[in-house]
């Protein structure tokens, strides 16, 4: 395999650009890839004999698969990608110019060597590019809708891509809080970063291995979420933000209130997020009224805190802080949560307007209980909260 390691033969300038599309399209699929692979394949495109285009893709999937599951799924990409086959047809122009492109790709053509088995396609090459921007495109709206606050969201679709990536960024946050690890003497898995650090002290050499193992007592994220009018906007949001959270956590719990309040961890933990919707409208009657939040907060230190706070419990209250009843009753009832858990998070939706003050009486007796307070009017205020979370 001498030609391999030092590839002389020019394939011609279009050639070397198409391969890169095809590597950088199978990195983008998860295959591992290096310069090694691409010198290679590179010498392999060269190589004269090889004038059949299953002979350069049998040659390719042996060089670029190094897992069982990159070889699953190398012969539908390269055929997407040099043969034009298996396209979806909104990337066609039409039926006959299509197979007659196809027809075309499936030529030998020699681009500028003999023995070179593959076709530079046009249509594979806009099928490419199409892609690319879709792909470009589909980020720039995610970060757009990440950034846009909840109540500026009118277009129907706009709203149920929030909705979902609320979902989604609840499911992230909660996948990593769960994973956190703490270091031990006798723990199942090695920590090899601080192994490597602590071997500096023996010039290099590993002697004191440090392991993980997870901690006993996880974080529980305990939920009052305000469902009153003056939330209107954000309420929808922050329910499949609370969804995602709950989805399988054991360690969560979620109340609604308004006037009242209302249990709705069983329904949140729905797998559906539409059925539980739908379950938490039949819940929670009269969402959308006034707020009473010493009075909710009342009914919750009573009859459900004993249950769902321990010692490592974090309460996060996401509400505007507008309350009908008086501020003394709601100062009481934050110092009584206060001396039961861990920490207290307070996420205003109107923290994030410009030249908002926490004037209101029901927002300004319940702050100095709180340990941290912060905006919840995009997506991207929600998932700053997960560093915090991870710290405690």
């Amino acid at each position: 395999m001498s030609s391999l390691a030092r590839p002389s033969l020019d394939i011609g300038l279009s050639v070397r650009r198409r391969l890169a599309g095809f590597l950088r399209t199978l990195r983008d699929s998860g295959f591992t890839l290096g310069l090694a692979e691409s010198r290679d394949a590179l010498a392999i495109l060269a190589m004269n004999g090889l004038d059949r285009p299953h002979l350069v893709k049998g040659a390719l999937r042996a060089l670029l698969c190094g897992r069982r599951s990159d070889q699953d799924r190398f012969d539908e990409i390269f055929e997407a990608f040099w043969l034009g086959r298996g396209v979806k047809t909104r990337f066609r122009t039409s039926s006959a110019q299509a197979g007659s492109m196809q027809g075309k790709a499936q030529t030998l053509v020699g681009a500028s060597q003999p023995g070179l088995a593959l076709a530079v396609d046009r249509q594979a090459q806009e099928i490419v590019a199409e892609a690319a921007a879709a792909r470009r495109e589909g980020a720039s709206r995610q970060h757009a809708l990440a950034t846009t606050d909840f109540r500026k969201l009118a277009d129907p679709r706009s709203i149920l891509d929030a909705h979902a990536l609320a979902e989604r960024l609840a499911k992230a946050m909660r996948a990593r809080l769960l994973r956190r690890d703490r270091a031990a003497r006798h723990g199942q898995r090695l920590d090899l970063r601080r192994t490597i650090r602590a071997s500096l002290q023996t010039g290099g050499m590993p002697f004191d291995l440090v392991r993980l193992r997870r901690r006993h007592v996880p974080l529980r994220l305990v939920v009052l979420l305000d469902a009153s009018g003056s939330m209107d906007l954000y309420t929808a949001t922050f329910v499949r933000f609370v969804h995602g959270v709950l989805d399988h956590f054991l360690e969560a719990e979620a109340f609604l209130f308004h006037s009242r309040l209302v249990h709705v961890s069983d329904a949140l933990r729905e797998r559906d997020a539409g059925r539980a919707l739908d379950r938490l409208g039949l819940m929670a009657e009269g969402v959308g009224g006034g707020t009473r939040i010493g009075e909710c907060l009342s009914t919750f230190n009573r009859w459900h805190a004993a249950r769902v706070i321990h010692s490592r419990t974090c309460v996060m209250i996401l509400s505007d802080g507008y309350d009908a009843g008086p501020p003394e009753l709601l100062a009481r009832e934050m110092t009584g949560l206060r001396r039961r858990c861990k920490r207290i998070v307070w996420l205003n939706p109107l923290l994030g307007w410009d030249g908002y003050e926490p004037t209101a009486r029901g927002m300004a007796a319940a702050l100095p209980y709180v340990d941290l307070f912060a905006a919840a009017h995009t997506l991207e205020s929600l998932a700053a909260l997960e560093p915090y979370l991870a710290r405690l």
